[in-house]
This record gives C-alpha cells, structure tokens and sequence, in this order.
C-alpha cells in the first residue's frame, strides 16, 4: 500500500538532465575508445539504426503509458505480468551489480589522484561506503535527491567539453596518436567485434525517468523534448570525446579505469596551473560517478517497487519510507547484493581494472534483456492498443513500428551475445553460468511471489 503520495517535481530540465546523467556515462566513453578509431563509425552508425529509433520507442511509451514504474508497467501491458516481473528484475539486479562496477571505477580514480598505494582491498573498502551513501540518496525524495543527477549531468558536459579543447591544442603540437581516416574508422569484424556491446549499452536509458512518472509534472508535454535535447546532446559529447580520447593515447594503451585521467593530465598536465585544472576536472568525473549510481538506482528501485507492490516480488522490496514514499526495501537490498558482489569479486579479480570488466560485463549481459522485452512492448501495444490517443507517435504506420522495433530488438539480442561470447575464444563459462543463475533466482522469488498472492487471494 502507498504511503505517501508522489510529488509531481520533474520538470523538463530535469528529465533532460537526468536523461543526459543516466546515458552519458564517463566509464562507457574509456571502455568505447579502447576499441580503436573503428568506435566512431559505431557510435554515427549505431546512432542511426538503434539510438534514434529506442529514443522515439521511449517517448511514444512515456506519453502514451505515463505510469509509475515505467517498464515494468509497459510490458506488462504488453505481455503481462510475469514478463513484466522477470524484464524488472534483471533491469533492477543488473543495477545491483552494475553499481559495485562503478563504485570500484570510482575507487580507482580517487586512489590514482589522492592514494596511489592504495591496495585493491582498500579500494573495495571505500566502493562499498559509496554504495552505501547511494542507497541513502534513494531514500529522499525526488526533489532532493533529484539534484545529484542534475549536478552530475552538468559535470559530465564540462568534462568533455574541456577534453575536446584539451584535444585541439594536444593535436596541434603532437600530431593524432591513431590515424584516422576512413580505413582505420571501418570496423574489423574480429576482436573489436566484442565492444559492439559496449556502444549499445553506452546509448540506453532513455526510459529511465519515466520509472517515476507519477513525479513528473507532465510527462505528455516533456518527455518527448526531453528525450530529443538530450538525445542531440549525448550522441554529439560521445562521438567528440571518442575523438578526443584517441587523439591523445593509443588505443591499445587506453586503461578501462585510469583512461580518463590519464587524457586530462596528458592534455593539461604540463604545467602547474595545467596539472591543477585536471585534477579538478578528475575530482569532477568522481563526482559524475557517484550520480550515475544514483541516477539508475533511483530509476531502478522505483520499479522494483511498484512489482512488489503489484504483488509480483516478495513484499520487501515494496516498502517505502513513511516520510518521503520512496523505495526504501528495494534500495536497501540492492545495497546489500551490491556489497556482496564487491567482495566476491574481489576474491577472484587481479586488478582494479580485472574487477570493473568482470562486472561491467556481467551486468551488462543481464541489462540488455529487458530492453529486448520493452522494444517488443511497443510493437504489441502498437498492435493490440493502436486506438488509445498517444500525445507523441512514432513517424509512421504500423509497418514502420514493427520494423523499428525489430531492429532495435536484434540489435540488443546481438549485443546482449557478445557480451557473454568473444570472437576467437567462445563463450565466458563463468560469465555465462552467472548470468543464468541470476535469472533463475529472479524465477524463483517471482514464483514466491505468486504463491503468497494466490494463498492471500483465497483467504480473502
């Protein structure tokens, strides 16, 4: 049961924000410019083909279906409720595990500027406290907590736009650390073939904001703009900083975690004034990985929340805080499976960097699952509910619907693959066994679930 209204305090600078906050990712952006020059054609070429079409998906569902829990509520319109259940919790438990990856690069960075010595179990100790403080932000109320995504989104553009006039200036003395031209840009369907996934991952979460619907002030008028501006946005800071990346290092010498700061004092580092303005900008992208923990557990918790409210996962995970109605018991479980994933992880990792992919990529795997669901969502709503008004349609008929949500479906089952399988090597056993048995558990609490409803149903 509710017990506390939501408050309607998302506005369309807000979504815009939070939008740019959740998909504008810092750590996507090293991890894609590690592919090599070949990154830039995927994000124009994926940007095309799969980001244009998932963002005009998004504002068709949001203005059509603005209701609390956002993709939850949308396949489950489409395809029921268990489809619903079990798309909610691998986008909730993706998060869960997903959030230690960006802790642990939050770790990294702040042991490289201010604790160089600092031994990876010290780094695990101190991305399990900024876990923690994650969770307690999830516990406010949007129009606080709100502006850690805000603040974060604004950082982000200010970090990447000071790389690519850092890059302007490094080229213009040092020459480009990879050739780019048309050749070295055409993608080799070999080895560079696993980070497909990385770009498509790096584009998602234009749904996100609309998890707390209820809390927008109108959500029909704002978010189709919203999901425009910040789309422009967040394409353009992609591709440019890429661009920027690789003008400075060489691809192969690219770090998943240390890759940013390493550009910034490559850049700004060779005087003093210089070396201070990066580590300025390095105390920034801190900043930007906290908020991208918030941003996605806000969105993530709330519709975990409203399936236990439904009654499709256990009653835990639907309390709420008295004070301020926001997911308390989802935001504190995913504190705890977030923290147990940093030390069982920290057992079998080698390094800082070993410790972020292997999460990075098992979360990443799970992630994609529900969004190959959401997509089909559009196509069965747009079938068997083609008569509801819809504020915003997606430009044409029927056929043009089916056909985007067709490619935006394979194109996620593609990327979703290559997360778990490497070209030349075959599939990651472990990898692979993880992500089968986080699924199964999510069948499992599911069909708890529907067994407490039909026990109380029958009582009542």
């Amino acid at each position: 049961m509710k017990e506390a209204a939501p408050i309607r305090t998302l506005g369309r600078k807000d979504i815009v924000l939070f939008t740019v906050s959740a998909i504008l990712l810092l750590d996507t952006l090293a991890a894609g410019a590690s592919i090599g020059p070949s990154a830039v054609f995927w994000w124009i070429f994926l940007g095309l083909i799969f980001f244009v079409p998932y963002g005009l998906i998004c504002a068709e569902l949001g203005t059509t279906y603005p209701e609390q829990g956002g993709i939850y509520a949308w396949i489950r319109d489409a395809f029921g409720r268990r489809w619903a259940s079990r798309a909610t919790w691998a986008y909730w438990v993706n998060t869960a595990v997903w959030i230690p990856a960006n802790v642990i690069l939050f770790s990294g960075v702040f042991s490289q500027i201010f604790l160089p010595d600092a031994s990876l179990g010290a780094q695990i100790t101190m991305a399990i406290a900024l876990l923690w403080i994650t969770m307690a932000v999830n516990v406010l109320t949007l129009s606080v907590g709100k502006w850690v995504p805000n603040i974060g989104a604004v950082i982000k553009i200010a970090v990447i736009a000071s790389i690519m006039v850092g890059a302007v200036s490094y080229v213009g003395e040092n020459g480009m650390a990879n050739a780019l031209s048309l050749g070295s840009m055409t993608p080799e369907w070999g080895d560079s073939l696993q980070y497909f996934s990385v770009i498509i991952y790096g584009m998602l979460g234009f749904e996100l904001a609309s998890a707390g619907s209820e809390e927008m002030k109108d959500p029909a008028r704002d978010v189709p703009v919203s999901i425009l501006v910040s789309g422009v946005i967040i394409i353009a800071l992609y591709t440019c900083a890429t661009l920027a990346m690789l003008a400075a290092i060489p691809a192969a010498d690219i770090d998943l975690v240390d890759g940013l700061l390493d550009t910034l004092y490559l850049f700004f580092g060779q005087t003093e004034s210089g070396r201070t303005f990066a580590l300025m900008l390095g105390i920034g992208a801190l900043y930007t990985f906290f908020s991208n923990s918030v941003t996605w557990s806000l969105g993530c918790n709330r519709a975990m929340a409203e399936a236990a409210a439904e009654r499709e996962f256990p009653s835990v995970f639907a309390v709420e805080s008295t004070a301020t109605g926001s997911p308390l018991g989802a935001a504190l479980i995913m504190g705890g499976v977030g923290s147990l994933a940093l030390v069982l992880y920290g057992f079998i990792a080698e390094s800082n960097a070993d410790l972020f992919w292997t999460l990075f990529a098992f979360s990443g795997a799970i992630f994609l699952f529900p969004y190959i669901l959401l997509v089909f969502a559009f196509a069965a709503l747009r079938r068997k509910d083609g008569e509801r008004h819809r504020p915003y349609r997606v430009p044409g008929g029927i056929a043009v619907s089916q056909l985007l949500a067709a490619i935006c479906g394979l194109l996620l089952l593609g990327a979703l693959v290559l997360f778990l399988y490497v070209p030349g090597t075959g599939f990651d056993v472990p990898l692979l066994g993880g992500f089968f048995v986080v699924m199964a558990l999510g069948e499992v609490l599911i069909r708890i679930a529907e067994t407490r409803r039909r026990t109380g149903d029958r009582k009542a």
